[in-house]
């Protein structure tokens, strides 16, 4: 039996769902983390400007994410989401007023369509058929070229959608990404298109629990640990060097490389990744929403794309947020709380806010940036990658992340380790 050591660069989803397929095969598993704290992109920490703990992005979680579903029933997560009862999403659009929910029946059959209340407004049945047309999409198509970017159920269903799973424009975005979207989620029916929410935060649902896990059984997460090289031999990583040491690699030991995409290629400079990155921001309001808001609202015609509920605050979520990079901040706070508070049906002035910006948040899943995603072997034997830039099928989601860090366990598991 082998009885090498996994060593694991990076704690953000990826490389503790590695961790923990690993550690609960009784596998000696040791995660380097750049930072003092594990996640990612996917954290919650304490905010002082708003008094109040936050997730740094607002991730959404659907009970058809099989692998994330997966992953916190073995880290004792799950009881800290709860579930919609139902898969109804209701959106608003800010030109004019208008408000809907759309409302999939739970079975596979999608008699939903047929009903107007159900379907969005100025659609016909016929209309949904055609999004079967993304599930047949090559690897070159981009979204519009399967769906016409003029229609109903486009602008007032599609887009919203495809632009927060894909973090760009969808006219521009991967057909065969958007209907890897659709077939894991409506294609299924509402039953795997039910949000689940975290009221205390992801943080202490999907990582704290991860940690806790990892070193439960045997594992070790260390923080504070930058990998600054990686030395490799003829077909195999030779050593990693830290800031103030180098750890020389046993024979049995292995490495999975879970860091985001640019990191992994200043690591090692022959990997092809996603080199085109599209930003996220989040905009936090602490105010208690109205007693009956939706928990999520997706929004139209308007600077706030999504809008969640939480019991403390509201938060809006704006994907593809390149052009808002250099922006001044408090005009784009009330700017969008001038959205919000219309949403919300709150005539209140702007409450204490804070803007959480991720710049390179994601790739921007076009056909060309998905063509470059990497696998998860490599040419040397005992390198591995994960993370959601990696060849997934999935854009860069929770459910790709955490797909990605489960699959190089396996696959080290397969190769020997």
């Amino acid at each position: 039996m082998p009885s090498g050591t996994m060593h694991i660069v990076g704690a953000g989803l990826a490389g503790l769902s590695a961790a923990v397929e690993l550690t609960r095969r009784g596998k000696r598993v040791v995660v380097h983390e750049l930072a003092r704290h594990a996640g990612g992109r996917c954290r919650s920490y304490f905010e002082p400007a708003l008094g109040l703990t936050i997730d740094n992005g607002n991730h959404l979680v659907l009970s058809g994410n099989e692998s994330a579903l997966a992953f916190l029933d073995v880290i004792g997560g799950r009881d800290l989401l709860t579930m919609a009862d139902h898969a109804e999403f209701t959106f608003h659009d800010v030109k004019s007023g208008e408000r809907w929910v759309l409302r999939p029946n739970d079975g596979p059959v999608p008699w939903w369509i047929f009903f107007r209340h159900r379907r969005v407004p100025g659609t016909r049945a016929a209309d949904y058929a055609r999004l079967g047309n993304l599930l047949r999409a090559n690897a070159s198509d981009t979204v519009t070229q399967k769906i016409d970017g003029s229609s109903e159920v486009y602008r007032k269903l599609l887009y919203p959608v495809l632009l927060a799973a894909l973090n760009c424009d969808p006219k521009e975005g991967s057909a065969r990404l958007a209907g890897a979207v659709v077939r894991g989620t409506l294609a299924k029916g509402g039953r795997a298109c039910r949000p689940l929410f975290a009221p205390q935060g992801l943080g202490p649902a999907l990582v704290d629990p991860a940690v806790a896990f990892v070193r439960k059984n045997g594992g070790e997460v260390r923080f504070d640990d930058a990998v600054r090289a990686v030395e490799f031999g003829e077909d195999r990583v030779r050593s990693i060097q830290f800031a103030e040491s180098t750890l020389n690699l046993a024979p049995d030991d292995q490495v999975i490389l879970a860091v985001p995409g640019w990191v992994a290629r200043t690591l090692v400079p022959e990997l092809t990744v996603p080199t085109d990155y599209r930003a996220i921001f989040n905009l936090h309001f602490k105010i208690a929403p109205p007693s009956g808001l939706p928990k999520i609202i997706g929004v139209i015609n308007g600077t706030t794309e999504w809008l969640f509920a939480f019991d403390d605050r509201l938060s809006v979520t704006v994907s593809a947020a390149d052009r808002f990079n250099e922006a001044d901040r408090e005009p784009l706070a009330r700017q969008i709380w001038s959205e919000v508070a219309k949403i919300a049906g709150l005539n209140a002035p702007l409450p204490p806010w804070q803007i959480v910006k991720e710049r390179r948040a994601t790739f921007a899943a076009t056909p060309e940036q998905d063509a470059l995603r990497p696998s998860t072997e490599t040419r040397w034997r005992n390198l591995f990658l994960a993370g959601d830039w990696t060849a997934t099928g999935l854009p860069a989601t929770i459910e790709g992340a955490i797909r990605s860090g489960d699959k190089a366990a396996k696959l080290a598991i397969a190769k020997g380790f």
